[in-house]
Order: structure tokens, then sequence, then C-alpha cells
């Protein structure tokens, strides 16, 4: 036997499993106390093993939770955790913008609620929630105190429970919901993979009076002449402009301040509670701080013979050009474009296109309930239009870039006291 074991180690065979099977079961069957006496300390040892992280002071968690909680925890466990966009609409009255300032509970932001229910409805644990980096979370586009939005997206890694949109909507209040959840690629970046976003700008038809007519603001109607001259000069902003005089801390060398606009126009008016309305939409690849309200203040000046139509070609060269702002009140994210990743991924058979066709209908409904009301009562309550046109006089629209340093220092107006900072796409 000897002999044989050293010829099976000289040539590297295994040894024969069978026969020290057959001895194990020969000596159980010999001595069957032994037997019964192996399998409890293999028992007691692993009793063992569970208790001593208890005994080193890292006692099992689950005895210190109610059985409540314990179930929340296992179901969490259970569902897969996967990346996904969210579709959102909200209200940003009272809130102090879209992102989140973690540390700080003196601002309160749409994203403070959204964190809030993500935790309470069991989407992500709540140390994500302190630190959101851990889900991967990103906004397409940042909208600032006081703007609201009707197709926000944003991307993040979730525990896919059941009734996931219904939970998470249970712990928001009601000016903000989730309306859509689409799965998405591991690497998803909702800003990143934005081609482009359309914003919309509702105001009083009465800022586009000429400053020479005496109007009331109820009373007044947009004619088709004024509407078709402020369709014109919208469109002058399409294609690639230098927009560093509709923004601040860029200069006019800066690649960055170039940007492209595919559309810019102002629909059909329509009364609301006596008062005529009009949006104004735009859609471009992205928008820097305070852009839109800029672009369209200009044209108000222009179209109530405050400045001379040749400004908006000024205002896209290097001179320094006073830009009146326009307030902020009215400014909505209407919807995000993912076009490119559409063509990409849209189809692949294992991901949708981003397109919300179908949801359409409850974002026309949110609007109605809570947007357009919150712009139609606070421009009657606050007059937020009417002052702000108040102080298009003070600007001169011709003076140079020391005058109008000059005049920035001596009319500081409501126009940076409403609470509304307008929009800043790449300025996260």
């Amino acid at each position: 036997m000897l002999r044989w074991g050293l010829r099976v180690l000289s040539r590297g065979l295994p040894a024969p499993r069978p026969r020290c099977r057959r001895r194990t079961v020969l000596a159980m069957a010999q001595d069957p106390r032994a037997a019964v006496s192996g399998q409890t300390k293999r028992l007691n040892s692993g009793a063992e093993g569970v208790e001593r992280p208890g005994e080193n002071g890292h006692q099992d968690k689950r005895l210190k939770r109610g059985a409540d909680e314990e179930d929340a925890e296992d179901q969490g466990k259970k569902s897969p955790k996967r990346k996904i966009v969210l579709l959102m609409a909200y209200s940003g009255k009272g809130y102090h913008g879209m992102q989140r300032n973690v540390g700080s509970s003196q601002f309160k932001t749409i994203e403070d609620d959204l964190v809030s229910a993500l935790v309470q409805s069991g989407c992500i644990p709540e140390n994500h929630g302190q630190d959101m980096k851990k889900m991967s979370f990103q906004r397409c586009a940042r909208t600032d105190k006081g703007v609201s939005a009707a197709g926000q997206i944003v991307s993040l890694k979730v525990r896919l429970i059941d009734d996931i949109l219904e939970k998470i909507n249970n712990h928001l209040p009601s000016h903000i919901r989730i309306l859509g959840l689409k799965r998405v690629t591991g690497g998803f970046n909702s800003k990143n993979k934005c081609d482009a976003r359309t914003y919309s700008y509702m105001l009083p038809t009465f800022a586009f009076a000429h400053k020479d007519h005496d109007v009331q603001e109820e009373v007044y109607r947009l004619d088709k002449e004024t509407l078709d001259r402020v369709n014109k000069l919208l469109s002058c902003y399409k294609g690639t402009h230098n927009f560093h005089n509709f923004t601040s801390q860029k200069g006019p060398r800066d690649p960055s301040a170039k940007r492209y606009i595919m559309e810019m126009s102002c629909g059909e008016p329509f009364v609301r509670e006596n008062m005529e309305f009009a949006v104004i939409q735009v859609k471009g690849q992205s928008f820097m701080m305070h852009q839109i309200r800029k672009m369209i203040g200009l044209v108000i000046a222009i179209v109530k013979g405050y400045a001379a139509e040749s400004i908006l070609e000024r205002s896209w060269g290097e001179e320094k050009v006073d830009v009146p702002k326009a307030p902020g009140l009215g400014l909505v994210l209407e919807r995000v474009h993912f076009e490119k990743y559409n063509r990409r991924f849209g189809n692949d058979g294992l991901h949708e296109p981003l397109e919300w066709a179908e949801e359409e209908q409850k974002i026309a409904l949110f609007k109605e309930q809570f947007i357009y009301p919150t712009i139609i009562n606070t421009e009657r309550e606050e007059k937020s239009m009417a002052n702000w046109l108040s102080t298009l006089p003070i600007h001169d629209f011709n003076s140079s870039a020391v005058e109008m340093q000059t005049n920035n220092k001596n009319s500081k107006n409501s126009s940076d006291l409403e609470g509304s900072d307008g929009c800043g796409d790449d300025s996260d």
C-alpha cells in the first residue's frame, strides 16, 4: 500500500476518494457516539460563529430593529437596484431652486423633498440620501429660485420596489409629482446625455405695450401686428451667437459664451382671470445663468421703444451692452431632449426611448393645476412684471461699459429681489 501511495505522489495523481470515504463510513458505523459528538461540535462551532460578532461589540442589527423595519429592509434587499430616469414636474415657488445644498437646511430646495421621499418609500437607503453620489444622482437642468418645471429629468440608481411611483408620490407634496419612470443604460447621465432643453416663459401681454401708450393692465389685448414684431425679433436669436452680454462672469472671448438656439417664438395670447397672457418658447442646446430672461428682457425693451433693434447685433459683439433681465416668475422648464441617446439605445430591445407621449396629458394637467395658477396669482398679487417694467427707463442702452457699471450700482431693482434667478443648465 505504501508503494502504491508513493507511485501516486510521484505521478501527481489525486488520492482515491472512494477508499477514504469508505473508511470514514466504517469508522462511524463502529463508533456512532463519536459521529454524533462530531456533528454536535460542528453545530456548536457554527452557533459560536454567529454570536461572536456580539462578543466583539458588533451585535446583529436585526436584533435592535422592529419587525416592520426588518421586513421593509428585506423587501429593499430583494428588490434589484437599477439605473433609471424619473420625469418630474414641480412648482418652484417657495423653493430656492432645484439643486440640493447638502448640510444647509436654511434654504429648502426641490431635491430636499425628492430625496426625503426616496428614502421614506424605500427606494434608496438613508446614507444615499446623505451622499447623493452613492446613487449616481444627476439632474438634467438646474432651475433656480422660484422657477418651475413640467418636464425635469433626473437619473439615479434605485431599488425597483413594487408600485414605485405611487409610493414616492405618497411622500411628496402635491406641487411636486413624479409622472414617469424608465430604465436606462448603466452609465447614463441625464445632464451629459441631454441634446437640448426647451423652456417656456409665461408673461402678461401688457409687457409689449409701447411706452408712449397709457394702458390698463387688465384691459390690454395684444394685436396681431405687435405679436408679429415680437416673433420677428425672437427669431433673430436662432443660430449660434455670442451671449456674453446675456449672463454674468463671461467675457466676449470666452468660447463657452457661444450658444446654439434652435427655436424661439411667442404663441397666441389667451385670457386668464381677466388678464391676457402669452407664452414664449425657446429650445437650445444649453443655456447660461439668466440667459433666457435677458433674451426676453431685451426684446421687451425693443418692442416698448426703449431700445433700437440694432442693439441685438451689438449685444453679440465684443462691446459690453446693458441687457435688462426680465422677472423669473414665468420661467418653466418644459422638456429635455435625448435624441442621440434615443437613436442609439431607444430601439435596442433592452431600453425604451426617452420620450413621454403617454405622460403628456398628466403634464398638461399638472401645469393647469399648479404652475399656471401660481404664475397668474403671483403676478396679480405681487405685480412682478409691472414693477420690472418701471425700471426699464433707468437703463441706457447706448451707454459705455463705464457708464453701465455706474447705472448698475444705482439701480438695484426689484427684479433681483422678487425671488427668482432664472436657469443655468451648465452651472452645476
